[in-house]
């Protein structure tokens, strides 16, 4: 039991050992190319909207109630962009079709 933890512990940092050092191995220029200079640039947000998106429609008991404050929550980020009233919008949009449906 205790081999397969550390052998695991060291395939882990092996693991991300290289993809923090393979980079830094090859890429030692600027990118110059427009089209993997954009497509890096992206990648955080994607992520993030790839982790976030499953998780506010699975985060309540019914899916329209996750829906409904996901809607919420993109009007108010483009009106106002205040991560307090994106935050307090969408609790009370799910409280409200909790409570209503």
């Amino acid at each position: 039991m205790t081999r397969n933890i550390y052998g695991s512990l060291l395939i882990l940092c092996v693991t991300i050992y290289m993809i923090r050092m393979l980079p830094l191995l090859f890429l030692r220029r600027t990118i110059t190319n427009r089209w993997l200079r954009s497509f890096l640039y992206y990648v955080p947000y994607v992520t993030l909207a790839v982790m976030t998106f499953p998780a506010i429609l699975g985060a309540t008991d019914k899916v329209w109630s996750g829906a409904a404050a996901l809607l919420v929550g993109l009007a108010a980020a483009w009106i106002n962009g205040d991560l307090f009233v994106v935050a307090i919008s969408c609790c009370v949009t799910v409280f409200l079709t909790g409570f209503f449906f």
